[in-house]
């Protein structure tokens, strides 16, 4: 309690806004306006070698960040000790796709003919011609959505840090955007969830980042420009394909259709192929007949980052992508080439800097490699061994990235998914999913308070720890390794036994074992890899107790092990750590 009270004064003391800088004051460009779409598959992609990287004429902030990976390298101090120090949160992924109840990528899928988002989005909305998602986006009321109270709930289950959504792939700004006229304060909901979400942050002192998603939305939204290929309505263009002069005496009037889908790219080789795919971007390279709306739509990528950095001034940023950054031209950067990030995260660093007189603040950029300056994640998935080369947030949902229904709640399986991270040197962001109201699951809560009572009993083991020597032993010297993936079924189902078991290295100094399953009373324990033998230990074992208990453990020492007798009714769930001091 002490250490949460001391974290939430120094983060307060920290947000006043500086009166040396201004809000984002740049005035972009209208849309620019695009050629007629040509047939599909018919034009290649531009060679992304030979495409230099263009330089953006975006100012950012003053200081000593300036927009390349050389100069925020250069000046970066390290990652921030609070990281390590919370080491696990909560990701907030929410947003009107949670209305469809189809799990992840509702927006995309209901314009793919035979997907679950797509029929269920005929049943509660209508046809995409006629109903698309703009229209679930004008009806999405979250109305039981409360920062404050799952705050609240978060804090209680031991997270302490939030990774928050702000746009994702469906280009819809979730705050009170300068730059996105379809952002939650005008329709729908017509709240700042953004702001709400950082006034309830800062309150409960717990560090929050903000997501943005939406870099490739101009390929991802490609599905809306189809038609289905059969029924009654084979042909029949959807809801992509409307134009701003459309909108006239429509309830959209005067909200342009291209701010929302983008325009219509799928002349281009293998874009509409990828457009229908499960996950698959399209091949690399620029999309050479569109450049000046690439550049503009870089440019509008990047302003809406600096205008939420400098609106809610965040403890971190988060860009999604499969390649060394944002519009590299490959992965989900392909179509364009651009300095777009480097200059988002110098922006960042030196608001951050006038702001709060330190860079106490990271940038994630996923898949990049080991740069100082950004740190890392590690999707739905589980690293074979420890990962210190920088820091990482391994991040994956419960049942999904949003909303549906039948999730199964473990809170077993998200512990131990916790344990396979932390013995990692990783932090965990698990993502909760929220019904279309904004509330949880009745199982979801339940799940959230006994992750809570696990961490008020362990938490000296996780909290500020790091991946200890080797990060766990099997019997016969395999590791059996929870799955990775989204959190379910699957997970719930693993079997461990009580020669399982993970480290980490205490912040204390103390060195923590844990059991991966609860034994038995009476069960003899032997943890190998803590024998004179191995010589991993070079001190010698003072203590072993059982966190969670005041019990005493019988243990002693050999060249096998550390040998432990588990005790009488310890009455303890999940998984057993124990705290081991040595002189």
């Amino acid at each position: 309690m002490f250490s949460s009270i001391v974290l939430g004064a120094c983060i307060c003391s920290c947000i006043q806004k500086p009166q040396g800088i201004s809000g984002v004051d740049y005035d972009l460009e209208p849309m620019p306006s695009v050629h007629a779409p040509l047939p599909e598959n018919s034009v290649p992609m531009g060679n992304v070698d030979t495409f230099a990287e263009v330089k953006l004429d975006l100012p950012v902030a003053a200081g000593p960040y300036e927009p390349t990976w050389n100069s925020i390298e250069a000046n970066y101090p390290g990652t921030p000790d609070w990281l390590r120090d919370a080491k696990f949160g909560i990701w907030v992924h929410f947003g009107p796709q949670s209305a469809g109840e189809s799990g992840d990528w509702y927006a995309r899928k209901l314009y793919v003919e035979g997907t679950l988002a797509y029929e269920n989005h005929l049943k509660e909305y209508g046809h995409p011609s006629e109903v698309g998602y703009k229209e679930v986006l004008r009806d999405w009321n979250p109305a039981k959505f409360s920062p404050k109270a799952l705050v609240d709930i978060y804090k209680d289950a031991g997270a302490r840090f939030l990774i928050i959504q702000g746009v994702h792939h469906d280009q819809f700004d979730m705050w009170n955007s300068k730059y996105q006229p379809w952002n939650s304060t005008r329709l729908g909901p017509k709240r700042d969830f953004m702001g709400e979400w950082e006034k309830a942050s800062r309150e409960a002192g717990i560090r929050f980042g903000i997501t943005f998603h939406h870099e490739y939305s101009w390929w991802w939204w490609q599905t809306a420009f189809q038609s289905d290929t059969k029924g009654d309505k084979a042909g029949v263009p959807y809801d992509g394909n409307l134009t701003l002069e459309d909108g006239k005496g429509q309830w959209w009037e005067g909200l342009d259709p291209r701010y929302l889908y983008g325009v219509n790219l799928r002349e281009y080789e293998s874009v509409a192929e990828a457009a229908n795919s499960l996950w698959s971007p399209p091949k690399p390279g620029i999309f050479s007949g569109h450049l000046e709306f690439a550049k503009w739509y870089a440019k509008w990528w990047a302003l809406r980052m600096m205008d939420a950095v400098d609106k809610y001034r965040p403890d971190f940023i988060y860009t999604d992508g499969t390649d060394q950054q944002p519009f590299s031209g490959s992965g989900t950067g392909t179509g364009y080439k651009c300095d777009a990030m480097q200059r988002v995260i110098a922006d960042f660093y030196n608001r951050t800097l006038a702001d709060r007189g330190k860079v106490d603040v990271f940038s994630i950029v996923k898949f990049r490699k080991t740069t100082n300056g950004t740190v890392n994640t590690c999707e739905t998935g589980i690293p074979e061994g420890i990962k210190n080369d920088q820091a990482w947030i391994a991040e994956t949902p419960v049942g999904d990235w949003f909303y549906g229904p039948d999730f199964v709640y473990s809170s077993d399986a998200v512990i131990r998914y916790l344990l396979e991270i932390v013995a990692r040197d990783g932090s965990f962001g698990l993502s909760i999913p929220l019904r279309p109201d904004g509330s949880l699951d009745e199982a979801c809560g339940k799940m959230l308070k006994e992750i809570g009572e696990w961490m008020r009993s362990n938490g000296e083991g996780i909290y500020g720890s790091s991946a200890w020597k080797v990060l766990g032993e099997g019997a016969g010297g395999k590791l059996n390794t929870l799955p990775g993936g989204r959190i379910g079924q699957w997970q719930a189902d693993h079997v461990f036994y009580n020669t399982d078991f993970r480290f980490t290295a205490g912040k204390d100094g103390a060195l923590y074992a844990w059991c991966m399953k609860v034994p038995e009373a009476g069960d003899r324990l032997t943890i190998a890899s803590l024998g004179t033998a191995k010589g991993l230990l070079d001190k010698t074992i003072r203590s072993v107790e059982l966190m969670g208990t005041d019990q005493k453990v019988d243990w002693k020492q050999d060249a096998e092990g550390l040998h432990i007798v588990y005790p009488e009714a310890a009455g303890l769930k999940t998984a057993v750590g124990f705290r081991i001091v040595c002189d």
